[in-house]
Order: structure tokens, then sequence, then C-alpha cells
């Protein structure tokens, strides 16, 4: 197989190369010489493989926000919220008790009363 072929096969195993081409970042020239100079071993094909492996990782989170459901997540905070106010009223105490005992703190125009 010459080296075109080679480089044919290369590039269908490596779908992600064609990104580059259609956004104008890259031509198959360019690929091509890349791909002469280092071979398919090479890490040079690294960096061109990260960013699609970032768009899909974006995809992936995209998809998983669309299938969240926001009603139930409301019912649950709802249930919590519930689930805390009862635990409230068991133990007898409430917000407002708490903020009434803080502590004010001393005056500061007091030099030699330590």
């Amino acid at each position: 197989m010459d080296k075109k072929e080679s480089f044919k096969s290369f590039v269908a195993n490596k779908p992600y190369l064609a990104s580059y081409v259609e956004s104008g970042k890259m031509s198959w020239q360019n690929f091509y010489e890349l791909y002469d100079l280092y071979g398919e071993s090479s890490s040079v094909w690294d960096s061109y493989n990260r960013k699609e492996n970032n768009a899909s990782a974006k995809n992936t989170l995209n998809d998983l926000f669309k299938s969240v459901d926001i009603n139930s997540i409301k019912e649950h905070i709802n249930t919590a919220q519930k689930a805390l106010d009862f635990v409230q009223e068991l133990t007898g105490k409430s917000v407002s008790n708490s903020s009434s005992s803080v502590v004010s703190p001393r005056p500061l125009n007091k030099f030699f009363e330590d």
C-alpha cells in the first residue's frame, strides 16, 4: 500500500480531522504533511483529538441537563423542606430564637478598663 492509501485509511479512522478541514483551520495537505513527517502513532494527533473529546464531553453534559426534570427536583426540595420544618418543630427551636441570643461586642471606647 502506498503512502496516499495508508493516509486515507488513517483519516478514515480519525473522523475528527474532517472538522478541522471543514472549519478552515487545517487543510488535507497540512494533515498529509504531518502524517508524512511524524507517522500515525505520533503525539501530534493527540492535540487534534483533544478538542473533539472536549466537544463530546460538552454534548454529554448538555444531554444530561436536558434529561433533568425540574418538577421532580422541586418536589424533592419541598419534601426536604417539610422534613426540616418537622425536625425544627420537634426540637422546639426556631431561627428567630437563635438570633436573639447573640452577644453584643464590647464598645471600642474603653481604654483602661480591661
